[in-house]
């Protein structure tokens, strides 16, 4: 990636009955993206003329291709993975927004994999709707796991203040906490160091892990995980070099802005990473599928049913998504060029004998 002067995004439609193309339209309709990037959105030239007719201020020129030699890097380009008529119905969850959206996501893949394009920027899904049975993933990240074949990824969602990782993703709150072992957490941590150092540029980054019960679990007394199963881990992670603290309170963690200390959280379940996320992120908050070969970002919303078709979709998110795709290829390029020539490290040896740093709660 190091030779890339402007990179190819790739992106992916969505629910074909959300925002998608909308937000999709909107962020390529400034002319100033494409000196950053060739853009190449997967989906059908008709599909894009529905959504464009409702834009009637954007106006840009596009071209239709099924052959990646016939990329035009000053335009917006088309990848027609449909020809048929589909019937879009803007706002409604049916089968047809699930299905089309799910052939514009494996065929963006399909590309992402073969190197067509260097980034994908994926717009929002309904993980209800796009299943299938070829199609049992509850979202974007786990179907990437699987299609790149790599044995861990992390979701890890990015602000200009904080980034969040989770120990499990899209489960039952019921099943989260049986998904909190020491083997789960010292496999995240292993995939969200080095993409803080290769994707972020963070040379020795700072973890802070949260407690799963109530106060870290108050020494045993409300919940023995902290004791028995997240502390372990994170002796785990030290022993191997990695800058990891914890167990913390997610209450006055985040409350007292001890986040700002660390270079991103591990939070062991959604809601307890996602929650205080979108609360506190300053900026446009982006999700970030850490772990894989390739990079793609996405905007940190969803669907948006209620708004579809409006033309009232606010698509700064996903123009955020689109700049720390590319923001991610430089930073790789960079990681690389650093790694012909590295910079001496700080031992193992010191790193696993690091004091936790002591958050008082007040």
């Amino acid at each position: 990636m190091t030779d890339i002067q402007k990179p190819i995004i790739g992106f992916s439609c969505g629910d074909l009955n959300g925002i998608g193309l909308e937000i999709i339209l909107k962020s390529l309709a400034d002319n100033r993206l494409l000196e950053m990037c060739t853009p190449v959105v997967f989906a059908s030239n008709k599909t894009v003329n529905f959504y464009r007719k409702s834009l009637p201020e954007n106006n840009f020129q596009y071209q239709s291709l099924r052959d990646f030699s016939k990329l035009n890097p000053k335009m917006l380009n088309i990848f027609n993975c449909w020809e048929e008529e589909v019937l879009i119905t803007p706002g409604q969850l049916n089968e047809t927004g699930g299905m089309y959206g799910r052939l514009s996501l494996v065929a963006a893949t399909e590309a992402l994999k073969a190197g067509h394009i260097h980034a994908l920027v994926t717009a929002p899904i309904h993980k209800n709707n796009i299943q299938s049975d070829d199609f049992h993933h509850t979202g974007h990240t786990p179907f990437l796991k699987e299609a790149f074949g790599v044995p861990e990824v992390v979701m890890l969602m990015v602000a200009e203040n904080m980034k969040v990782a989770l120990l499990s993703e899209h489960v039952p709150l019921k099943d989260a906490a049986q998904q909190v072992t020491r083997e789960n957490i010292f496999k995240k941590l292993q995939v969200l160091v080095p993409a803080l150092q290769k994707d972020f540029g963070i040379d020795k980054p700072k973890i802070a892990v949260l407690g799963l019960n109530p106060h870290a679990g108050d020494d045993g007394l409300v919940g023995k995980e902290e004791e028995e199963i997240i502390k372990p881990a994170i002796k785990d992670a030290k022993q191997k070099g990695m800058m990891v603290f914890g167990p913390y309170p997610s209450d006055g963690f985040f409350a007292r802005g001890h986040y700002e200390h660390f270079d991103a959280i591990l939070a062991m379940y959604h809601d307890q990473g996602l929650i205080p996320f979108k609360s506190l992120a300053l900026g446009e908050g982006v999700n970030y599928t850490a772990g894989l070969p390739a990079v793609r970002t996405s905007p940190d919303h969803g669907t948006a049913f209620d708004i579809a078709g409006k033309g009232e979709a606010d698509h700064t998110s996903f123009l955020a998504a689109i700049f720390k795709a590319i923001d991610i290829l430089v930073s790789r390029g960079q990681f690389a060029d650093l790694r012909s020539n590295p910079m001496r490290r700080m031992s193992q040896r010191m790193v696993a004998n690091a004091v936790d740093e002591r958050i008082e709660e007040e």
